[in-house]
């Protein structure tokens, strides 16, 4: 069943706080930001597909050869949910997804692999959760496929949350890193 669930990365967006491309800033070790997260998605699902703005790019290259699909969204200048919403329709045959920051390269591959095994065993809604935060990425049934595939703007899937609260799972972790995403270079120092 794990097979059935499609990881969507989504990689997007515009960077404007950081003020450079924050996906290909590179971090201690010389990997770029979005392809440590790339990886850490694809250590815990066979299928895993970036949604970016441009797939002739530096940055949908460099997912390329970190074995990861790449799709470029039309509509990526709506926002993150536009973006969800292309990558849900272009997996549309999967069981359920799990979402994915490109800017969040610290979340372990144990995280993700606990979240894509609650979405295959059939769980609504399921997200980390680090010391009372809920954190990513976010698991979602099948169930959800039109409410994903009607996402537009920049709210992701918060509404789809909010709404449907009551079928969130919650999974208790020890990994800040579900909760840790770049937004400028002071968020690459160490904690």
């Amino acid at each position: 069943m794990r097979g059935n669930v499609a990881g969507l990365l989504l990689a997007a967006g515009s960077s404007s706080r950081f003020g450079a491309d924050k996906l290909l800033h590179a971090l201690p070790d010389g990997e770029a930001v979005a392809v440590r997260s790339a990886g850490n998605l694809r250590a815990a699902l066979p299928r895993v597909v970036a949604v970016v703005r441009d797939a002739r790019g530096e940055l949908a290259s460099l997912l390329r050869a970190a074995g990861v699909g790449v799709l470029a969204c039309d509509r990526a200048a709506e926002g993150m949910g536009a973006s969800l919403a292309c990558g849900v329709a272009a997996t549309a045959d999967a069981a359920a997804w799990v979402i994915a920051l490109a800017d969040m390269p610290f979340v372990r591959p144990g995280t993700v692999a606990a979240v894509a095994a609650a979405a295959a065993q059939g769980v609504p809604i399921a997200a980390p959760v680090y010391h009372g935060r809920r954190g990513h990425p976010v698991g979602f049934s099948r169930r959800f496929f039109p409410e994903l595939l009607a996402l537009g703007g920049d709210s992701g899937a918060r509404t789809i949350i909010a709404a449907h609260a009551d079928a969130v799972v919650l999974l208790q972790c020890d990994d800040a890193g579900a909760v840790r995403d770049i937004d400028t270079p002071g968020d690459l120092d160490p904690v």
